[in-house]
């Protein structure tokens, strides 16, 4: 199998339709939430979404809101003035599709399970090797695909060798966290012996010093996840901001990766 992975687009027609373009070929989708929010298309992006062939799809803590599940108490003023813009500008069938979206995490095969934030709770970020650590083991399967904070990353959680090669006991698990460098694909490849906790970063609002939309491939036959870039019309993207009345530093912000 091979799936698309895409997470965050925020109300980003143009960064999701680069994504899909780019992407090619793919038998399933996995979707990790947050379609809505920050830009100025979320009727379109969800049109879009509920238009794959074949997808999975997890709610995000600004679907929620948008949707009229949860309060805006928890968001900063830039993240609450765009999701009540939102909340305003979805159709009656969007909000209740949104509203009916799953919670994570979700088991997808034998392999994997997707969520938003974590396994243990779809709102936190994983930000550290603390947060990393616990996410690994609450989860169910070998990898587990979130997202939520807008930057790649991978953690590993594998059994040391030692200087000939040989795993030590098991009790020896480490830890391993890499941040995929800007500008190139970064492919992961998985072993049978480790867990593994992966973000793919955001397709409409990415905040790793790169502004192209990110998404991941993942191929279960090579057992491979491979982060990539692609870009988009940022220019069209900032102005449907703009014209909408929404913040001007949601609409500068996009094209700093920021």
């Amino acid at each position: 199998m091979r799936y698309l992975v895409i997470s965050d687009i925020h109300a980003n027609l143009e960064a999701l339709d680069a994504t899909l373009q780019a992407a090619g070929g793919y038998d399933r989708a996995l979707v990790l939430g947050d379609l809505v929010g920050y830009g100025a298309d979320p009727n379109a992006v969800i049109d879009r979404v509920r238009a794959l062939p074949a997808a999975d799809i997890v709610r995000g803590n600004h679907d929620k809101v948008g949707a009229g599940l949860e309060g805006v108490e928890g968001f900063n003023h830039l993240a609450r003035q765009a999701i009540q813009w939102t909340a305003a500008a979805l159709t009656s069938e969007n909000r209740a599709w949104l509203a009916s979206l799953q919670q994570g995490p979700v088991i997808v095969d034998d392999l994997m399970e997707m969520c938003h934030g974590t396994p243990f709770d779809e709102d936190v970020y994983v930000f550290d090797d603390m947060d990393a650590l616990r996410s690994l083991n609450a989860a169910r399967r070998p990898l587990c695909l979130f997202g939520h904070t807008h930057v790649p990353a991978v953690f590993t959680l594998g059994d040391q060798r030692s200087a000939d090669g040989q795993p030590r006991a098991r009790v020896s698990w480490a830890l391993d966290a890499r941040a995929p460098v800007p500008g190139s694909p970064f492919r992961l490849d998985l072993d049978g012996g480790s867990r593994y906790l992966v973000n793919c970063g955001a397709v409409g609002q990415p905040r790793d010093g790169d502004s192209r939309a990110a998404y991941g491939l993942l191929d279960t036959d090579a057992r491979s996840v491979t982060i990539m870039r692609t870009g988009y019309d940022i220019a069209a993207t900032q102005a449907k901001i703009v014209a909408a009345g929404l913040p001007e530093v949601l609409a500068q912000r996009l094209a700093m990766g920021r």
